[in-house]
């Protein structure tokens, strides 16, 4: 009789231990190698929020920037594909080695605008869904980045200083085009720029400069040539088996707040390039918003080349996407 009792308590016990395991709320961290002021950081702040409001209980996202994962961009995917990190907000430049069509957003001038850029994304919307769930991964949402331009310690007014810089650049495709022109250009993590720009092994940088990241920058380069190179995207995706782990009901509230994030990201662009160039000019940021023609035309020759590159690897579906673009914005 006494060991049925015991048996019926530990019965007991563990059906309780069982269901407040169950009651504990799922707990996500969502890496991201740049800072919370740039436009992907306020992404990630405004669906954590958003989810742990309407989920209260079941789920908890976690933000987690400036590197502080110990993963910069590149390395980031594999780490949600493996389940390390339940999610990632991943900027696509980065991630262009795992798959060439993750590059199409930072073409350079692809996309002048952020409404050419927006018909962009909702072309490459189902690729892109294709290819992170190759990768274990499910789409969330997106945020894109003000355009980038080439931020330098001296004005770039002419072939001679664009072949005088030692440039940082964010992708593969960046890197080619500023090589092609004469600059010597090398792929660098945000997150190692700091070392580089002191030791003076690098004297510019491809980049926006929007949010924490402008903060950074403007310590060291002060003068920005707005070139309109692109307007690249930054990719916010979960783990596919989390995401399969959780009840229809916190899957449909997570896809409306991730379709919530994404509008409000392409709305946070209107205005954000003029609110940068204040705040850069109010720390003493020259902006040249008309560089001169010789440069612009060598970049945009050089351009011509690595799109050619870029779409020897994207294939015919990187074609497809292409003149699906042109043939809409060219209506």
């Amino acid at each position: 009789m006494r060991s049925k009792a015991i048996a019926g308590l530990l019965t007991i016990i563990l059906a309780l231990s069982f269901a407040q395991a169950a009651a504990e709320p799922v707990a996500w961290e969502l890496v991201n190698e740049y800072p919370a002021s740039a436009l992907p950081g306020e992404a990630d702040t405004y669906f954590a929020a958003a989810i742990n409001q309407r989920l209260a209980g079941k789920l908890t996202v976690k933000p987690v920037f400036d590197a502080a994962s110990g993963l910069r961009s590149k390395d980031q995917l594999k780490a949600v594909a493996t389940g390390r990190f339940a999610m990632a907000d991943t900027f696509g430049g980065a991630a262009g080695d795992d798959h060439a069509l993750l590059l199409l957003s930072s073409l350079p001038f692809l996309a002048p605008s952020a409404d050419h850029a927006k018909i962009l994304f909702d072309l490459a919307r189902p690729a892109y869904e294709r290819v992170f769930a190759a990768m274990n991964q499910k789409l969330l949402y997106v945020s894109p980045w003000p355009p980038s331009g080439l931020w330098a310690t001296g004005p770039i007014g002419d072939i001679a200083a664009l072949k005088a810089l030692k440039v940082r650049t964010y992708d593969k495709t960046g890197t080619d085009v500023l090589t092609r022109v004469g600059a010597i250009a090398s792929v660098v993590s945000f997150a190692d720029l700091n070392a580089k720009l002191e030791s003076g092994e690098i004297n510019a940088v491809l980049s926006s400069g929007d949010g924490g990241a402008g903060r950074q920058l403007w310590k060291y380069l002060k003068h920005f040539a707005d070139v309109g190179y692109a307007i690249p995207l930054s990719f916010s995706t979960v783990n596919l088996d989390a995401w399969k782990s959780l009840d229809e009901t916190s899957r449909s509230a997570i896809e409306s707040v991730a379709v919530e994030t994404t509008a409000r990201q392409w709305a946070a662009m209107t205005g954000r390039v003029e609110r940068n160039f204040i705040r850069m000019r109010e720390n003493g940021v020259t902006i040249d918003g008309s560089p001169p023609s010789d440069v612009s035309a060598a970049l945009r020759l050089a351009a011509d080349a690595a799109l050619a590159d870029w779409l020897s690897r994207a294939g015919a579906e990187g074609k497809k996407l292409l003149d699906d673009y042109y043939a809409r914005v060219r209506r």
